[in-house]
């Protein structure tokens, strides 16, 4: 097949919601719908206890989270399906931002029973700075919830994005009867099956007069449907493939996943209007995905993905050309080449050797070492893909070592997972003190947890009194020196060697901007 015919394929995207929206669950029952489970692990009871298949960490098993991206690519219906399934909590959220960066639209999970929340909005505003297509899929209509115009209003007024309904509800809670796809003018009744697919109860209702409505669900339901779906034709506009693809308006669906049902129409829908894979910007200019040379940027690291072999991974993002195993590849921050022999595609902790890739694929290349987040792969190419920052964290700990047997495992630890981009590690310069900072404090508890389980190392985290780690930079290298001198005790080195200016609260950041004009003071690592 030609590279055209191979980008024409795919299709790659990130699901995103608040915790307990039913985004893993979603995934779950798509990937039961490519083919690529046959049972949906998150399923329990006294003779199954399969835990989420996205979710294989220890401790996203003990606490019932995502904490860390999972990729999954499968087959649907002549396409190929590259699935990224992020952290919904809001601790983990630097993870799931630079998941955004490598994928091409977006599944949004909204809780019916309680609507748009506080974390949606924020994932949402990452998604509003790149225009990234949004779908949005309504959850958990098998429960009584909010007024499905309520919900779209909310959708509407809190993510600024406007709404297209292509399916709509009939009643839900106990009386639940199914959805109407306005987009497919197909009728889907509703039967509650977590464990199989119910592809059976689709009825063509091209006619919404048709007096079959009234036998499939009742005559006040019927009734209550028509009036429905002429209001939504009349209040929204109708379906725009390029408005959707720009990102300013959002189709929406209703369903129940964790009943598989309402899932294949979104699946449907998703592999008709999605976006293939599209263009990127680096330093240097706009790389389109039919050029012929291969290039790609790392968006994660995840070491020892194999408990039982302390592996690092660094996942790729093909962003043109084709990429093939064994070939040497320019990379262009350390300016060296590297042959990979090793390559990985992804169904959450599975793996398989692949030989090629193209524009949308995930790949997964074993690395020692080299590979770090935002680090540009291409077959000569100076210049790297943009967009990919660090973001200043908002909680500071120092790391105190408890066994100093162990210090070696401890700075290997602290290194290999901080290069995951689960936290970052500050490094004082004077008195070479260790702090970490995050963006939530459940991330102390999972770094804590894996320096003793994958390392042997243990430590605590003693709190410290700060407010921001800013980035700084100025054109006139005396005053740069002058600065670092005079406010040497509050300057420390990220792990990639950026000089940090650690302060201690916002007024004290404030007067030390109004003494040195000329130093500049940034709140991410990409400036």
């Amino acid at each position: 097949m030609s590279l055209q015919g191979e980008i024409d394929k795919r299709r790659t995207f990130g699901i995103i919601s608040h915790p307990d929206a039913g985004k893993t669950t979603l995934t779950e029952k798509l990937l039961l719908f490519g083919g690529a489970i046959k049972t949906a692990g998150a399923v329990k009871s006294n003779k199954i206890d399969r835990h989420a298949t996205s979710d294989f960490m220890e401790i996203e098993k003990q606490r019932g989270i995502s904490v860390a991206t999972s990729v999954m690519g499968f087959n649907y219906k002549d396409r190929k399906i590259n699935l990224l399934d992020t952290p919904g909590h809001q601790d983990f959220a630097e993870d799931t931002y630079r998941t955004l960066t490598a994928v091409d639209s977006v599944v949004l999970v909204v809780d019916c029973v309680k609507g748009v929340e506080i974390q949606t909005e924020k994932l949402m505003e990452v998604c509003r700075m790149r225009n990234t297509p949004v779908m949005v899929f309504i959850n958990k209509l098998d429960r009584e919830g909010q007024d499905p115009y309520d919900l779209l209003d909310e959708i509407e007024a809190k993510l600024d994005i406007k709404v297209r309904p292509l399916s709509w509800p009939i009643s839900m809670g106990k009386t639940f009867k199914g959805v109407y796809s306005l987009y497919e003018k197909k009728l889907k009744l509703f039967t509650a099956s977590k464990q199989t697919l119910d592809t059976d109860s689709d009825v063509l209702i091209e006619d919404i007069n048709d007096p079959r409505l009234e036998e499939l669900i009742g005559d006040n339901y019927a009734e209550t449907l028509r009036e429905d779906v002429e209001l939504v034709d009349g209040a929204y506009p109708e379906f725009d493939l390029e408005t959707y693809r720009s990102g300013e308006v959002a189709p929406v669906f209703f369903g129940s996943a964790v009943n598989n049902f309402g899932v294949q129409e979104l699946l449907d829908c998703f592999i008709d209007i999605a976006p293939n894979p599209i263009k990127r910007e680096t330093e240097v200019r706009i790389v389109e995905p039919t050029e012929s040379k291969f290039s790609g940027f790392v968006f994660k690291i995840h070491a020892n993905m194999d408990p039982k072999h302390r592996n690092r991974i660094a996942f790729v993002r093909v962003c043109a050309g084709k990429f093939k195993r064994g070939d040497t590849y320019y990379h262009s921050r350390l300016d060296k080449k590297f042959r990979f022999s090793n390559a990985t595609a992804f169904m959450a902790q599975s793996k398989e050797i692949i030989d090629e890739a193209f524009p949308g694929d995930i790949v997964g290349l074993y690395d020692t070492g080299n590979l770090k987040i935002g680090d540009t792969l291409s077959e000569g190419e100076k210049g790297m893909y943009k967009g990919i920052p660090s973001f200043s964290p908002e909680i500071f700990r120092e790391v105190i070592n408890t066994d100093a047997m162990k210090t070696k495992q401890l700075d290997k630890g602290l290194t290999q997972l901080m290069d995951e981009g689960v936290a970052q590690l500050f490094t004082y310069e004077m008195g070479s003190r260790k702090v970490v900072g995050t963006v939530g404090a459940l991330q102390f508890e999972v770094i804590q947890h894996r320096l003793l389980h994958e390392y042997g190392a243990s430590c605590r985290f003693a709190p410290m009194n700060l407010f921001k780690a800013c980035w700084f930079s100025s054109d006139d290298k005396k005053k740069l020196e002058e600065f670092i001198k005079s406010k040497y005790r509050h300057v420390a080195q990220d792990k990639d060697g950026k000089m940090v200016f650690m302060a201690e609260s916002r007024a004290w950041l404030q007067m030390v901007q109004d003494n040195f004009p000329d130093i500049s003071f940034h709140f991410t690592s990409e400036f």
